[in-house]
């Protein structure tokens, strides 16, 4: 089996999206594959917080990259390299981040980019790190971006909230992702409060879209405390969350 490029997607803001994709990939990487993680969210970006880098300032991002200033390779953060995931092994992980500097955002955005860079840019860090996953956090919505990772996408993970203008716009998000012929689509039902039951939810969502879930993540207690600053899923291996995250890794194994 060769390298599989997985898109985690939501049709708005605020879902869990990059938590999801961020603890995916750990415990990929800790599966001994070796991962990447690509922040294609220009305009809100933020993955790289999880991974413990909100107060660094990062060398070379995708923007960089985008504007023809570096190999993508080169924007390739090795986390497995940090003191923090040096538990993973033999896996690999690795995070190329987009830039959270406000004059690189305004400055991307104003002057635009070529789409196909960005598409090059997933066969080109697939190539240079021998990648077994490479995790797209997409940017919410439907834009370029978001088809561009959804067409070269093996599989698709569309999160979203038991909210009523987070179902339509999931709604929106498989009709598209339907016609784009992507291979594997999955829904990721996040933030579930206590007051729904899994059965019930998973038989509604199941039969309004066509799709399964994979899991149900409950509103934890654990993520409100961790507040997006760590990887779950590898300070509490043995969590509701990371068995949730497990059951998503189980798909593309």
């Amino acid at each position: 089996m060769g390298p599989k490029i997985v898109s985690i997607h939501s049709f708005r803001g605020g879902t869990g999206k990059s938590n999801i994709a961020a603890n995916l990939a750990a415990v990929a990487a800790l599966d001994g594959k070796r991962v990447a993680v690509m922040d294609t969210d220009i305009a809100s970006p933020g993955i790289h917080v999880i991974f413990g880098l909100g107060r660094e300032r990062l060398k070379l991002t995708l923007n960089d990259y985008l504007r023809g200033e570096c190999d993508i390779a080169d924007a390739c953060i090795d986390l497995t390299a940090r003191k923090e995931f040096s538990s993973i092994k033999p896996g690999k992980l690795f995070l190329i981040p987009s830039s959270m500097i406000a004059d690189d955002i305004t400055r991307i955005l104003r002057e635009g980019y070529e789409v196909n860079d960005l598409r090059n840019g997933f066969t080109e860090v697939i190539r240079a790190k021998e990648l077994d996953l490479l995790i797209i956090d997409t940017h919410p919505g439907l834009d370029r971006e978001t088809l561009l990772s959804m067409v070269t996408a093996d599989y698709l993970f569309v999160v979203a909230r038991i909210d009523e203008q987070d179902l339509l716009g999931t709604a929106a998000t498989l009709d598209v992702a339907r016609r784009l012929q992507v291979p594997e689509i999955r829904i990721v039902v996040n933030k579930r409060p206590n007051i729904y039951e899994d059965k019930a939810i998973t038989g509604e969502v199941e039969k309004k879209f066509k799709s399964s879930v994979v899991t149900i993540i409950p509103m934890l207690p654990l993520l409100i405390d961790a507040g997006s600053r760590y990887v779950v899923t590898m300070r509490h291996p043995d969590s509701e969350f990371t068995k949730c995250i497990e059951r998503i890794y189980e798909v593309i194994k």
